[in-house]
Formats: C-alpha cells, sequence, structure tokens
C-alpha cells in the first residue's frame, strides 16, 4: 500500500501513473535493463496492484463517511449557538429601544425645563438691554456721552451695536417732538460707519484679513448705503431716486468689474451677480413703472410750464369720427372748417422744450439700458419711446400744426399775416432732433429685438401724418399768398395803366401794381428759402411759381392794351420774370419767358404778326392761347388786323 501511496504525484495523470508501475515492475520493461519483457508477471502484477487500489478505496471511503458524520454534528451545534445568539440579540434591541425612550422623556423634561428658564430669563434679559438702551437714549438726549462704550475707541464693536439698535427706535418716534435726537443718533450712526469703513481700509492695507473679516461682520448689521441712499427719496422725489438708482448700480457694477481681477473662485461673476442682485432686487423690479411715471409727469410739467409762460390755454383738439372726417374733408378740399384762429404770430413751437423733452428721454434710455433685465430692455426702452412721441410729437409738434392750420386765414382775406411757414421751419428742425434721437439712442437698445419693426412702423405713422399736415398747410398758405397778390393787383391795377389817355406822356417803367407785388412776391421766396430744407424747398418754390405765373397770366387777359399800354405789359412781364428767376426753378422760369413772348404779340406790328407767333417760344403754343393774347389788343377789331392773323 505504502508503494502504491507512492506511486500517486501532484498532478496526477492516469498516463504516467501506469508508466511508473510499469518500470518498476520486473519483466515489465520493453527495452534496455537485463530481464526480458515478462508479460504473465506483468499482468499479476495489475492484478495485485488493483486489489490494492480497491481496499484503498474503501478506507479513504470509510475515512470521509467519518468526517462527514463529524462535520454534520458541529453544523447542528453551530445553529443551535445562532439560535442562541439572536435571542441574546433580540433581547439587547430590547433593552436599547426602553433605554432610547427613557432617554427622549429626559431630553423631552430638560428641553421644557429649559424653555421655562428661558421664558423667565428671556425678559429679564429684555428689561436689562431696555434699561441700557433708555440710559443710552438719555445721553443723546442730554447732548453729552458719557459712556464707556462711546468714548473708548476700542470698544467700536459694542457701540455700533448699540447704536444700531436706536437708529431703529429713532425711526420710529415722531420727528416734531424729538427731531433733535433723531439727528444726534442718525449722525453718531454714519460716524461709526465711517469709522468702521476706515478700520477696515486700513485693515485692507496692511494685509489683516482677519481684522477685515471682523470689521465685515459688525458693518453687515449696518444698512447698505444704498437704501440709506434710495429710500429717503423714493416715495417724495422721483428723479432723484433714479438719478441715484444709477449712479449706485453703475458704480456697483464698476466695483464688480474690478474685483472680477482678484480670485474670488471659480465661479466668481455668478456670485458677485448674486451679491449685487440680492442689493438691488427690490429697485430693479418695479424700475421701469418709476420710470415711466415720472417721464409723463417731467414731460407735461415742461409742456405745461411753456403754455402758462405764452399765457395759452391748450385748446382740445378732437379725436374720433367727426375729427377724422374732417380731416380726410380738409385734405382733399383744402378748405378750412371751423373759424379762423389768431394766433398772432405764435408757432407754439420751442427749441427749449423739444430739448428738454430729449434729454429727459435721453437719460430714461441710459437708465433703461443700464438698469433692465436684457430680456426686458427692448420692451422697456418701446414705453419710453411711445412716451417721447405722446408729448413730443402729438402734444406738441402735432398740437401746434393743428394749431397753426386753424391760424390759417382764408385765400380771401385782406392783410393777412402768414405764420405757418414758421411753424413748418420750426418742424423740420424738430425732426430732425426726433431723427437723431431715435438712431442715436433708441436703435442701440431694439437693433436686435422684434421691437425693432414696432418702432419704425409708429415712427413712419406719426412722421407721415405730420407730412400730411403740413402739406395741408403749405398748400392753404399758398392760397393764402396768390389770395394776397389778387389783392394787391385789384387794389392797384389801373385799366388806364395798359390803355392810357395820353400815349405819347407814359414816364413809368412798370405799374405800380408790379411792384408791390414783386416786393411781396421776394419775400414769400424767401421765407420759403428759410423755412424749408433738400427737394422741399425747390418742391414748393415750384408750386408757388406755377401759382404766381397762373396768377399773372389770368390778370392780364383781364384788360385791353393800346401800343404804350402793351409796352407796360411787357414791362411788367419782364419785371415779373426778373422776380421768377429768384425762384431758381426752370419750369417757371420758362413759363415767365413765354408769357413775356405773349406779351409781344400786345404790341408787335399786324404784318409781323404770324412770324412772331411762328417764334421758337410761341410755336408750339396751342392757336387758341395765341389768339386770346391778340384778341386783347385795342386795334384788334380792326378789319386789318384780324386779317393778318386769321
Amino acid at each position: 500500500m505504502a508503494t502504491t501511496a507512492e506511486l500517486f504525484e501532484e498532478p496526477f495523470v492516469a498516463d504516467e501513473y501506469i508508466e511508473r508501475l510499469v518500470w518498476r515492475t520486473p519483466g515489465g520493461g520493453s527495452r534496455g535493463g537485463s530481464e526480458a519483457f515478462d508479460p504473465k508477471r506483468l499482468l499479476e502484477e495489475f492484478v495485485n496492484h488493483i486489489q490494492e487500489l480497491q481496499i484503498m478505496d474503501e478506507r479513504i471511503q470509510r475515512k470521509v463517511e467519518k468526517l462527514e458524520q463529524q462535520c454534520q454534528k458541529e453544523a447542528k451545534e453551530f445553529a443551535k449557538k445562532v439560535q442562541e445568539l439572536q435571542k441574546s440579540n433580540q433581547v439587547a434591541f430590547q433593552h436599547f429601544q426602553e433605554l432610547d425612550e427613557h432617554i427622549s422623556y429626559v431630553a423631552t423634561k430638560v428641553c421644557h425645563l429649559g424653555d421655562q428658564l428661558e421664558g423667565v430669563n428671556t425678559p429679564r434679559q429684555r428689561a436689562v438691554e431696555a434699561q441700557k438702551l433708555m440710559k443710552y437714549f438719555n445721553e443723546f438726549l442730554d447732548g453729552e456721552l458719557k459712556s464707556d462704550v462711546f468714548t473708548n475707541s476700542e470698544k467700536i464693536k459694542e457701540a455700533a451695536d448699540i447704536i444700531q439698535k436706536l437708529h431703529l427706535i429713532a425711526q420710529e418716534l415722531p420727528f416734531d417732538r424729538f427731531s433733535d435726537v433723531k439727528s444726534k443718533i442718525a449722525s453718531k450712526y454714519h460716524d461709526l460707519e465711517c469709522q468702521l469703513i476706515q478700520e477696515f481700509t486700513s485693515a485692507q492695507k496692511k494685509g489683516e484679513i482677519s481684522r477685515m473679516r471682523e470689521v465685515a461682520a459688525v458693518l453687515l448689521h449696518f444698512k447698505s448705503f444704498v437704501k440709506d441712499q434710495l429710500e429717503e427719496c423714493r416715495k417724495s422725489d422721483a428723479e432723484q431716486y433714479l438719478k441715484n438708482l444709477y449712479d449706485l448700480y453703475t458704480r456697483t457694477t464698476n466695483l464688480s468689474s474690478k474685483l472680477m481681477e482678484f480670485n474670488l473662485g471659480t465661479d466668481k461673476q455668478t456670485f458677485l451677480s448674486k451679491l449685487i442682485k440680492s442689493i438691488f432686487i427690490s429697485y430693479l423690479e418695479n424700475y421701469i413703472e418709476v420710470e415711466t411715471g415720472y417721464l409723463k409727469s417731467r414731460s407735461a410739467m415742461i409742456l405745461q410750464r411753456y403754455y402758462d409762460s405764452k399765457n395759452h390755454q391748450k385748446r382740445s383738439i378732437g379725436t374720433g369720427g367727426i375729427q377724422d372726417l374732417k380731416e380726410r374733408i380738409r385734405q382733399r378740399t383744402n378748405l378750412p372748417l371751423g373759424p379762423s384762429i389768431d394766433t398772432h404770430g405764435e408757432t407754439f413751437l420751442s427749441q427749449e422744450v423739444v430739448v428738454n423733452l430729449l434729454q429727459e428721454t435721453k437719460q430714461a434710455f441710459e437708465r433703461c439700458h443700464r438698469l433692465s433685465d436684457p430680456s426686458d430692455l427692448p420692451r422697456n426702452a418701446f414705453r419710453i419711446f411711445t412716451i417721447l412721441v405722446e408729448f413730443l410729437c402729438i402734444e406738441h409738434i402735432d398740437y401746434a400744426l393743428e394749431t397753426g392750420l386753424a391760424g390759417i386765414p382764408s385765400s380771401d382775406s385782406r392783410n393777412a399775416n402768414l405764420y405757418f411757414l414758421d411753424v413748418v421751419h420750426q418742424a423740420n428742425t424738430i425732426f430732425h432732433l426726433f431723427d437723431k434721437q431715435f438712431n442715436d439712442h433708441l436703435m442701440p437698445l431694439i437693433s436686435s429685438s422684434p421691437k425693432l419693426s414696432e418702432c419704425l412702423q409708429k415712427k413712419k405713422e406719426i412722421i407721415e401724418q405730420m407730412e400730411m399736415k403740413l402739406d395741408t398747410g403749405i398748400d392753404r398758405t399758398l392760397n393764402c399768398m396768390i389770395g394776397q397778390m389778387k389783392h394787391i393787383l385789384a387794389a392797384e391795377q389801373k385799366k388806364t395803366d395798359f390803355k392810357p389817355e395820353d400815349e405819347n406822356n407814359v414816364l413809368i417803367q412798370y405799374t405800380n401794381a408790379c411792384v408791390k407785388v414783386c416786393a411781396y412776391v421776394r419775400k414769400q421766396v424767401e421765407k420759403i428759402k428759410n423755412s424749408m430744407d433738400g427737394k422741399n424747398v425747390d418742391t414748393v418754390l415750384m408750386e408757388f411759381g406755377v401759382r404766381f405765373h397762373r396768377l399773372i397770366y389770368e390778370h392780364l387777359q383781364q384788360y385791353s392794351y393800346s401800343c404804350m399800354g402793351g409796352m407796360l405789359a411787357i414791362c411788367d412781364v419782364a419785371e415779373y420774370r426778373k422776380c421768377a428767376k429768384d425762384f431758381k426753378i426752370p419750369l417757371v422760369l420758362q413759363l415767365f419767358d413765354t408769357l413775356h413772348a405773349l406779351c409781344n404779340l400786345l404790341v408787335v406790328a399786324p404784318d409781323n404778326l404770324k412770324q412772331v407767333c411762328s417764334g421758337e417760344q410761341l410755336a408750339n403754343l396751342d392757336k387758341n392761347i395765341l389768339h386770346s393774347f391778340v384778341q386783347l389788343r385795342a386795334d384788334y377789331r380792326s378789319a386789318r388786323l384780324a386779317r393778318h392773323f386769321s
């Protein structure tokens, strides 16, 4: 068995095991050795070895069974011990729960006792503290600070705590009885705050971080400087409130930008933004309401102050269906609706008022840009723009245009004073200022938002509306000018001017009517040039020139002309043509050149009429026009003249 056991090696390989058994058996080798191969002996050895293996297997099996029985016995004993430990643990857990309940009960009793002690001690402490505050308050009331806490610079922390409480108490006291002591407490409050700020600054320069932290903790309980600056004027003075808010917010954001240069952590921008928001959130939430409310009241005051200075009570300009109907009728018929109003030469437009309104709006845009949340900026800017439109464009410019239109006299009025061109001149200047502010201050705030198209449309509508009224006023003014010229001609032009009694005794170069009309026209041309700009000057002058030509043309058609009278008419038209040159409008000059050529028909010899009519300036004219002028000759009915012109 020992020999058999020796044949087992780790790891066990059956083929190698058989090989080793064969080599150990005498006569079992096939190569080498002294003995020849003996199969019978090898078979006998195999049989014996198998028997030994069977015996070994039985022995090992008995040993395995014995070990299994022992293992089962030990497992039962272990399970029994585990059950006993579980029971012990359950008992211990139950004891722990009982102990925990007992501890909780004791803790409740202790807390209750503490509350009772605090309920007794707190009023006592408050009473003691109130007594101390009353003592300090009396010192301020007497005007002499004797307590060591106020005189000892090392106790500034305790003094700061006391002065904060006194400051809160003082705010609740009536001003009329305690104004003096309130001012003393406030003064001391600000003095201590300044001292703490100086200490913080000094510690910062010295690099004393712990002292900075200590002073900052004390300063934390003082007002925010911001609150002190804003609350005082928040309800009483909106203008100062908005200026202070803008200034403080700007300075704070600038300070934040400087602090960004220091190492304040990885998310320093968010940290600083939250700090700024915590300071200003209550003021920024309703900023635009304060802004628009102030801008409306301020704009209304500027306008009212101006009209008061003119002793003018604003007329109510109607709106709605009736007013719209009147406006359409006026645009189509050019008729004045309602009585003419004498404005005494006042345009009711003021550049000073406009500059003030634009300045207020400019400041509002700047504050809006700084104080509005980026998402609210376009909407807030639009609200400010609508206020500008309301007070500048509608309440001031449009009112002046309406008043100016009502002040234009009818075309048949005598010696009418025409001031509407002054309104046009000032309105043009104001339009340029309005447009400049729109581009410079509003556009950057709305350029990338849907509000841009809304603002452009509103601007377009208001300008078109005003241009329509300007066009109407200019047209009616031109009619009045022509009416004045008609009156001059009617009053100054005599029939004998063009058919004098003594043909040989005419000493004048042109008629008195011509002199006065030309003087009037030159004055109006100069006024138009001064009142307009750009292409508008040429447009209005051309219209005025055409109407001027038509007036003279129709005026000349009313008279009969002798030879000398025709010469005088030619001289008048030549003078009118000189006046037309001042227009610097080719069409107007051409019209008067043609009229001058037509007047030659009044004096040309009958034999030369056909030759003159076929000349360069008259060849393209309708024959009826030529005939109408020839008919004005005093000698037209003579057979000779009629025969030459037929």
